[in-house]
């Protein structure tokens, strides 16, 4: 292997950042909290239950509810859906200007 002249350099892989390391920790450890809880709550309270799913495929949210209380999960998994959508285009155009 030889040595980089100058004004190159020699890259070994992919840089990532401790910060974007964190964010996918913390969004594993978020799920999995999230199916412990579920599981639990559904062991407890084993009455009606509600269900409301968002899958984004690409930018477009799918929104799915069954249940008693179907609406109000749908509304909120909207809402969570719009919030994802405006807070990735501020951050897209966020690291666009650099």
């Amino acid at each position: 292997m030889g040595l980089a002249s100058e004004g190159e350099t020699q890259d070994e892989g992919i840089a990532v950042s401790s910060r974007l390391f964190g964010f996918l920790i913390l969004g594993v450890a978020l799920v999995l909290i999230g199916i412990i809880v579920l599981v639990i709550v559904s062991v407890v309270f084993s009455s009606s239950t509600s269900v409301g799913v968002v899958i984004f495929i690409g930018p477009f949210p799918i929104v799915l509810g069954a249940g008693p209380n179907a609406l109000w999960l749908i509304i909120i998994g909207i809402i969570l859906a719009v919030i994802s959508i405006v807070l990735f285009l501020v951050m897209n155009r966020r690291h666009s200007w650099f």
